[in-house]
């Protein structure tokens, strides 16, 4: 019998399919963490970057923004590439990406090169990222694939809130001050990475196998120009518009994103018919599944990024709070959504998706509590006053991402699982960035006006909205997860 030698160590007969293990599901898992704990964890170290390397607010949007915007622009990309070149190398090559750019990022000796480095980030995350749920698509079945979407809804979720806790104590911690000088603790969140990278680098080598599509598809250059099209005039306005004053080109960029957008769908459908490959697939749009979840991704996502954003400006700039004190204020949230989302699979098989309808029932009451203890409490606002509140907040968002995540690709061939990831991820990342453009700039724009406390609470409540538009497009999911 053929043999194929798929990691060292490891022989799988060449008709095998591949297995991901143990350890290969630690590793993409840990893949999957680095670029989300990456887009949260500068928000608590934005102010001593600004003072560190004289950056403008402006230019510490941009430290935020051109990660989030080559993320989300490359993600479609990078899914279909992994499909076409492997999954297990494109994975490989984006973390060792991941782990440079996080290198030049702890280097950086001004703000713009910052900025750069932060880009190019965000690009190796593009390239890695889509690959996890690949991998996890192409690789497991049955009751160990709810297993491991249930493990990375659960990642992904508290990796965002861990990378805001994460930055605090890393920026206050200040461990290379004798280095670069006081003051520069904010290098720590960025060069933290490459020793993880170096241990994710040996384990994927090891542990995680090699999965590509049968009939790889070639990348499809005016679809995916087109796309990075419509999201660079969708986000770039909506995330840099506050900073630099509204001017003419962010008005014309936002007219015409519709335009571009439809152009997108014209080729892409038009390639479909031709029986071309388009990046995104129309056809994919006919599962009702992955339609019906990406549409609650938007609001969900949306919400979770504009707190997480809000409440730290809140804590440091209103309650005085440090980075430590700030992010361990939300340790309630991290620590409720991780065991929370641990039972969710279980719920899932008792109760179907009306989980995820309960789920935002409990994050609604959650965020109220939240708003108000800022309401009664401010401008004492910490661990104490917030606990309560972000804790029942955590378990509701945990009884949804992870369930989304599910419903989204189970119905997604495996022969299309890089690209269904990339826009699945690709859907969620822009949001996050909508979350920071909407949430963050309403509430900025309110506080000379109404004062902190008062542009918190109407932000809080704002979110309150889009919690319970995505407890009622819960209602029209199927009921049951495939």
């Amino acid at each position: 019998m053929s043999t194929e030698t798929t990691t060292p160590g490891q022989v799988r007969t060449a008709s095998a399919p591949p297995v991901l293990g143990g350890l290969g599901l630690f590793t993409v898992l840990l893949g999957a963490a680095l670029p989300l704990i990456d887009f949260f964890i500068v928000n608590v170290a934005l102010p001593t970057i600004g003072h560190d390397l004289a950056a403008s607010e402006s230019v510490l949007e941009l430290i935020v923004s051109g990660y989030g915007l080559a993320y989300a622009v490359l993600l479609v990309l990078g899914g279909r590439l992994g499909d076409l070149f492997g999954r297990r190398r494109l994975f490989l090559g984006g973390m060792a990406a991941f782990g440079l750019t996080s290198l030049a990022c702890g280097l950086a000796p001004t703000a713009w090169t910052l900025v750069a480095a932060r880009v190019a980030q965000g690009a190796a995350s593009a390239a890695m990222l889509p690959q996890v749920l690949a991998t996890i698509q192409a690789a497991t079945s049955g009751q160990r694939r709810a297993k491991a979407m249930g493990l990375y809804g659960a990642t992904a979720g508290l990796s965002m809130v861990a990378g805001q806790i994460l930055g605090g104590v890393l920026v206050a911690a200040t461990p290379l001050s004798f280095l670069f000088g006081a003051g520069t603790g904010w290098r720590s969140v960025f060069l933290v990475n490459v020793p993880v990278v170096l241990v994710g680098l040996f384990l994927a080598a090891r542990a995680v196998p090699e999965t590509r599509s049968q009939n790889p598809e070639p990348v499809d250059g005016p679809g995916t120009v087109l796309l990075a099209a419509s999201l660079l005039t969708l986000l770039a306005p909506l995330t840099e518009g506050r900073s630099a004053g509204w001017p003419l080109w962010t008005w014309l960029s936002l007219a015409a994103f519709p335009f571009v957008a439809a152009a997108f769908y014209a080729v892409e459908r038009g390639a479909d018919r031709r029986g071309r490959t388009p990046l995104v697939p129309p056809s994919l749009f006919r599962l009702v599944s992955l339609r019906r979840g990406l549409v609650m991704i938007v609001p969900f996502s949306i919400g979770f990024s504009g707190f997480m954003f809000v409440i730290a400006v809140a804590l440091q700039r209103g309650a005085g709070l440090g980075p430590v004190r700030a992010g361990l204020a939300l340790a309630p949230m991290a620590v409720v959504f991780f065991f929370a989302s641990l039972a969710g699979p279980r719920l899932v098989a008792k109760y179907g998706t009306r989980v995820v309808t309960a789920g935002a029932g409990i994050q609604a009451v959650g965020v109220g509590l939240i708003a108000l203890a800022a309401w009664r409490s401010w401008p004492d606002l910490g661990l104490v006053e917030l606990l309560p509140g972000a804790a029942i907040a955590g378990a509701g968002q945990a009884l949804q991402l992870p369930v989304i995540f599910r419903i989204v690709l189970s119905e997604v061939p495996t022969v299309r699982a890089g690209v269904g990831s990339g826009v699945m991820v690709t859907t969620q990342q822009s949001a996050l960035a909508l979350g920071v453009a909407t949430l963050g700039t309403l509430f900025l724009s309110l506080t000379p006006g109404l004062g902190m406390r008062d542009a918190l609470v109407t932000t809080l409540l704002v979110q309150l909205v889009g919690v319970a538009l995505t407890g009622l497009l819960s209602l029209r999911l199927p009921r049951t997860v495939g």
